[in-house]
């Protein structure tokens, strides 16, 4: 938290130039389009999210940079579950309530290789992730239920291709004969936009003067305290010194 702070206080110094935090993951075509149909109304508001991203954590050597807690920060949460929490973030805003469990149940490595945590905010939504190095089978899905229907994001046409190509799938719920079954809506994209797009805005708030609206200095500390947080709620979970110092 200590290292946020600090770019933040630098921000505060420097008012004429343009920060911007690499949270690229809201720039996948899923994503972009699952926040039009949120933001619409057209299913009405949100009741509980669902995230899972996990992958098949490398060699498991020792070694590698990302199972050392003074370079990585921590472990899976960290890589990559704040991408995921950072999606609750960018459709619910801001949680308050946070129950976990973290453990190391496969890899031997100092930090967690596995995450699952609950969140709530104050207007009682829900959102539960799950974050893994013990998915064997590569995984991104985020599911969104509405009150009259639902939004999914299933895949990610990552570099590697080891993740399923995305697909953006949205339907609303049915009674009668199609009850549990609706009819859905959905789109194949196989290419990754994001990384364009985010450099995109960068420069753009350079020139303009305009201020970022992905990736601000308060998303990078509102979804570190979200780390942390469930670092925190797991009272059998003994995080590394190195990222219990982080946390003060």
């Amino acid at each position: 938290m200590a290292d946020i702070e600090r770019i933040m206080a630098a921000e505060q110094r420097n008012p004429g130039l343009a920060l911007k935090v690499g949270f690229n993951h809201r720039y996948h075509y899923g994503i972009l389009e699952a926040k039009k149909i949120v933001d619409s109304g057209e299913y009405g508001n949100i009741l509980w999210m669902r995230g899972v991203y996990g992958k098949a954590q490398g060699s498991g050597n020792p070694n590698e940079w990302r199972n050392s807690p003074q370079l990585a920060g921590g472990g899976i949460l960290f890589d990559q579950g704040i991408h995921m929490l950072d999606l609750f973030r960018h459709f619910c805003g801001d949680f308050t309530e946070i129950k976990s469990m973290c453990t190391t149940a496969f890899w031997d490595v100092p930090q967690e290789d596995n995450a699952f945590a609950l969140l709530r905010d104050d207007a009682g939504r829900i959102a539960m992730l799950h974050s893994s190095f013990t998915q064997w089978k590569h995984k991104f899905c985020l599911e969104i239920y509405m009150e009259d229907g639902y939004v999914m994001v299933d895949g990610m046409p990552s570099s590697t291709r080891s993740y399923r190509d995305e697909w953006i799938i949205h339907a609303r719920k049915h009674t009668g004969y199609a009850i549990g079954n609706p009819h859905e809506n959905a789109t194949f994209c196989n290419t990754d936009p994001s990384w364009d797009m985010e450099m995109a805005e960068f420069v753009d708030c350079i020139r303009s003067g305009k201020p970022v609206q992905n990736g601000t200095s308060r998303d990078a500390y509102e979804v570190m305290k979200l780390v942390f947080g469930i670092y925190d709620a797991d009272d059998s979970f003994t995080a590394p010194p190195e990222i219990q110092a982080q946390n003060g």
